[in-house]
């Protein structure tokens, strides 16, 4: 089973080896069709803190890290 990934921007570094993700899913209401923005932040690990705030992220699941973390950042795409 291949692992998730997804690409979002980091709105927080201020934990150690920590990240927030903030990741906008566009999707269509059941009943009435309208375009709607659902959202969801992830805490990501990123070991070396190289991410900061703004940047574009690549982030992939993992196992269980800490009580909130389960993703890892793959890959830095803009700063």
């Amino acid at each position: 089973m291949p692992l998730k990934e997804r690409i979002g921007t980091v709105i927080s570094d201020k934990m150690d080896k920590t990240i927030v993700v903030f990741i906008e899913n566009k999707v269509s209401h059941y009943k009435y069709s309208k375009i709607m923005i659902r959202t969801k932040r992830y805490k990501v690990h990123d070991e070396d803190n190289r991410c900061r705030i703004g940047d574009k992220v690549k982030i992939q699941e993992t196992r269980p890290l800490s009580k909130t973390k389960r993703w890892q950042v793959v890959d830095i795409i803009t700063n």
